[in-house]
């Protein structure tokens, strides 16, 4: 199997070759990666051989230049001198210089108060003839035995409450059901539409995701959460299986999400990430949904990555490999950002404990 086939494999819980690996490295990392590879050229992820390699993001048509600035200032707020604005409008001012990955969120439409604001605001597009370059990319990937991966995470709640605020967009849901409405319709249609590109590229695996679970508790109630994001979710999913039936879908969401698990099942999620082990229990969780769902994560990183010793890293990454067993189900992979205090040894226990699990024959 190439690294594709072995992939796909997994995730459909088919068994596997051997087990792939991937992380995500902040900036010092990376620099930490160079000094000790001398790989100043070769990125990580095909130093470390990951099984995916990623497609771009889609692109909007040309559009007049946008006076972002000037929602800010009507906040009384101006923005931060040498903040970043994304195509949404969302504002990112930076970090201290000891965090500078981390930015603060600025939103553009938390002062908005009627619907004809956010009827006037310019949301962004996307349609076919813009990204049509996708489809050259997927195939050179597929060309060289790699997963072709899309990435929409922020999918729905995190892009409305980035750009309304969070309070906000929960007063709305609350107690102004027209303002919150169109703002996630107006979301969930151009998620649709970015799902619908990616598939139709040929994209093997789309990665959508929203933060909806906080360290021990749940961010919404479940009524909430099945009233406003559950079906608008389904519609994203729906537009993507129209298009390419068998694409593998993952969804995102730090924290403790086990009371939603049984409806992102049900609405057609294939791979839950992260699981942190901080905030569940992967073993339960494997016993609960095993035969539904796969997994990709549950190696903590508030935890075993940055305070676990080498050898409690290969632990835990050999035992969370063990429940999954000989079918898989299973990337083993650290939940989050490796951030400055994880030490590089703990990265390497971790690749070798995963090329050590395949080739020991534990599958």
């Amino acid at each position: 199997m190439n690294q594709r086939e072995n992939m796909i494999s997994l995730w459909k819980r088919q068994g596997f070759e051997f087990m792939p690996v991937e992380f995500n490295l902040c900036p010092s990392l990376r620099e930490e990666y160079v000094k000790r590879t001398g790989n100043s050229e070769l990125p990580y992820n095909e130093y470390f051989e990951f099984p995916w390699r990623g497609v771009p993001g889609p692109k909007c048509p040309e559009r007049e230049p946008i006076n972002w600035e000037k929602y800010f200032i009507e906040q009384g707020a101006p923005l931060q001198l040498g903040a970043h604005v994304s195509e949404w409008g969302v504002g990112a001012e930076k970090g201290s210089a000891a965090c500078v990955h981390m930015t603060r969120k600025r939103h553009p439409m938390s002062h908005f108060e009627d619907i004809e604001q956010f009827e006037a605001y310019p949301y962004p597009e996307y349609d076919k003839a813009t990204n049509d370059h996708i489809r050259e990319v997927v195939k050179e990937i597929h060309g060289k035995g790699y997963v072709a991966t899309a990435n929409w995470a922020c999918t729905i709640w995190e892009t409305a409450w980035y750009t309304r605020s969070m309070e906000q967009l929960m007063m709305d849901m609350l107690s102004d059901e027209e303002l919150a409405t169109y703002h996630l319709d107006r979301i969930t249609g151009l998620a649709e539409n970015v799902a619908r590109l990616f598939a139709d590229a040929g994209v093997d695996h789309l990665h959508l995701g929203d933060d909806i679970g906080m360290q021990s508790s749940i961010m919404m109630s479940e009524e909430m959460y099945r009233e406003w994001i559950k079906p608008r979710l389904k519609r994203v999913i729906d537009a993507a299986r129209a298009a390419k039936p068998d694409i593998i879908i993952s969804y995102h969401s730090c924290g403790y999400v086990i009371p939603f698990i049984p409806d992102l099942i049900e609405v057609g999620v294939d791979v839950l990430n992260p699981v942190q082990p901080e905030c569940m229990s992967f073993e339960e969780l494997h016993a609960e949904y095993g035969e539904r769902l796969s997994f990709w994560g549950t190696i903590g990183t508030q935890t075993t990555m940055p305070f676990g010793t080498p050898e409690e890293v290969r632990k835990e990454v050999i035992r969370n490999l063990e429940i999954a067993g000989e079918k898989g189900g299973l990337l083993c992979a650290p939940t989050h950002l490796l951030e400055p205090e994880v030490p590089w040894e703990n990265i390497l226990a971790y690749v070798e404990a995963c090329k050590d699990f395949a080739s020991a024959g534990s599958h």
